[in-house]
């Protein structure tokens, strides 16, 4: 778990293009503080194309992860109703920042996916944990607010990067501490 946990953090910086939005306006040298946190974005032209992509340490590992721990575990209605629930409250406080994309507050996801894994069973909170936090973040905060992203002048739309990346890591954290 821990070598996941590292390569998860290593493949944060991988993103793999998938598609490209119509050019629009990017903010440029702008600093945005979002919770705490501070995110420079990069110069660029003021007309270009924002790029969405796939995170290999914020999307790609911690979904193979999840779907082993749900399969190995057997844990497809309590997996689906833990994921359900995380992905509606995380959905619920992403929020678009303009020339970013779309951030989470750091620490919702691995304590809502902590505490609805702990109610759905004690035995296989760990797995749980790492299940909902993992897939609740991805499809509350990214996948259903893709439709937000062509407004936000971001030069990259990072499917499990930037802001909800945190968010995945730690509940991975989390699950591994509750083991």
């Amino acid at each position: 778990m821990f070598t996941l946990l590292v390569l998860s953090l290593l493949g944060s910086y991988v993103n793999i293009p998938v598609a490209q939005l119509p050019p629009e306006r990017i903010v440029t040298d702008q600093e945005v503080s979002f919770f705490g946190m501070r995110y420079v974005i990069p110069m660029v032209k003021d007309l270009q194309q924002t790029i969405i992509a796939v995170n290999l340490g914020g999307a790609i590992i911690p979904t193979l992860l999840s779907l082993y721990l749900l399969v190995k575990n057997q844990l497809y209605v309590r997996g689906l109703i833990g994921v359900v629930l995380v992905t509606a409250i995380v959905h619920s406080m992403a929020y678009p920042v303009r020339g970013m994309g779309i951030a989470v507050p750091t620490f919702i996801p691995p304590l809502v996916a902590a505490a609805v894994a702990l109610i759905l069973s004690r035995k296989f909170a760990p797995p749980l944990a790492y299940i909902s936090g993992s897939l609740g973040t991805l499809i509350g905060a990214d996948l259903l607010n893709l439709d937000k992203v062509q407004g936000l002048g971001a030069p990259v739309a990072s499917i499990g990067g930037a802001g909800t990346f945190d968010g995945i890591f730690l509940s991975g954290i989390l699950a591994v501490l509750l083991a």
